[in-house]
Parts: C-alpha cells; structure tokens; sequence
C-alpha cells in the first residue's frame, strides 16, 4: 500500500461522504484516514442531507463530494446535478457497484468529476481525488475504455438527434437521469402509455433496441 503521506498537499482536501450504509460510510472514513491530505468534513446518509447541511461547513468548507450514485430518495445523479447548479466549484466523485452503460450515462450528463467503483483500491481512490482536484476527469479505467469505444464509433450517428421532437428528447434526458416511465410521466404530465409511445418512438429513430443503448446514443449524440 502507498504510504500516507503520499502525494499530500499542504492544506487538506475537505471531503464530505454520502453513502447510506454505514458499514460502507466508516470503510471509507477508515481508509481515507490513512492519508493526511484528506479531511472528511462532513457525512451524510443522504442526497437531501448534504444539501441541507453543506453551506453550513464553515471552518473547512467542502471541496469534493464523494458519494454513492444508489441514494434513498434524491439518487445520487439528481443530488450531483443539484450540487453542480449550487456550488460549481465543488467536485463530485461518484462511487457505485454499478457500471452499466446507463448509469455511467447519467453519471457523466449530471457533470460528474469521477466515478469509481466501490470495489476499487483504495490508492485507486485517492488517485480519482488527487485527480479531479487538479480539474481532471477520473474515470475507471475498464469504464474509461466503454466510454471511448461509444465515442469512437460516433460519426454515423451524428445526424440523428436532429430528427427528435422537443418532447422526445425531454422523453429522452430523463431517461438518462434514471427515471422510470412513471416518472418520466409524472415530471411531464403525461400519461405513462405516452411515455411508452414517445420511448418506442427514440428507439427507432436511434436505431437502438433498448433503454440502455438510448442512454448511451443520448451521451453520444450530446444531448445529455
């Protein structure tokens, strides 16, 4: 394991960690300890939660929000792109289990720094910090090399979101925030059958057989 000192600044970098499961909260805290350019300055169980207590970190105000993208109630997207919308300045690593195509989608349209998985070393971590600090982006790489290949491929594809409607694409970027036909049904008010017309709709004009593949031509095409 790296030494602690590692690499570390003269001022420590002041985290707050969102993570609803405390086993996994103090894990963290525990391993992050180990390194003296860090400094958990807040933790919180939930989206909501650090939005309600961040401004009132005075002393060491809160310049990296490490957080897991599987929150009760706000999810970890929507509380990224609340956070964004507050406190540009603050960084926001995402950590998950999950690293479907989807939900590194949403991750990247929510203007996330990083995202890691939760599995990860912990140096693998600090790196993804140190990084995105210095105003980098940190992908894993194994997901660094899917978000590539979506990339690479893209020519073909880029004359399509033109044939969208304003509603398809509305359809469309929430979906890639996460949201089921209900709530996309709901946050537009229009029926969920609506909601299926207009997906079926995105699939064919995409030329994509699944939610997950609109999600990722969404990311492609930059309309998220």
């Amino acid at each position: 394991m790296s030494s602690a000192g590692h690499g570390q600044s003269s001022t420590p970098i002041s985290i707050a960690i969102v993570e609803d499961h405390q086993l996994t909260r103090v894990g963290l805290k525990l391993a992050l300890a180990q390194y003296p350019e860090i400094h958990i300055g807040l933790e919180c169980v939930s989206g909501n939660e650090l939005i309600n207590r961040i401004d009132f970190v005075k002393e060491t105000p809160v310049q990296l929000v490490l957080m897991d993208i599987g929150l009760p109630g706000l999810s970890g997207v929507d509380t990224a792109q609340r956070i964004k919308e507050l406190h540009p300045e603050i960084k926001v690593v995402m950590l998950t289990s999950k690293d479907s195509d989807a939900t590194i989608a949403a991750a990247l349209s929510a203007k996330c720094d990083g995202y890691c998985l939760k599995d990860s070393p912990v140096e693998s971590l600090i790196d993804a910090i140190r990084s995105v600090m210095k105003g980098n982006i940190w992908l894993e790489p194994s997901i660094a090399r899917r978000v590539v290949k979506v990339y690479v491929d893209n020519n073909s594809e880029s004359d399509k979101s033109g044939t969208l409607t304003q509603r398809e694409t509305e359809v469309l970027k929430l979906l890639v925030q996460g949201l089921s036909n209900q709530g996309i049904a709901e946050a537009l008010n229009i029926s969920p059958e609506t909601v299926k017309t207009h997906m079926r709709k995105v699939m064919e004009k995409l030329s994509v057989s699944d939610r997950t593949q609109a999600a990722v031509a969404a990311l492609k095409l930059g309309l998220v």
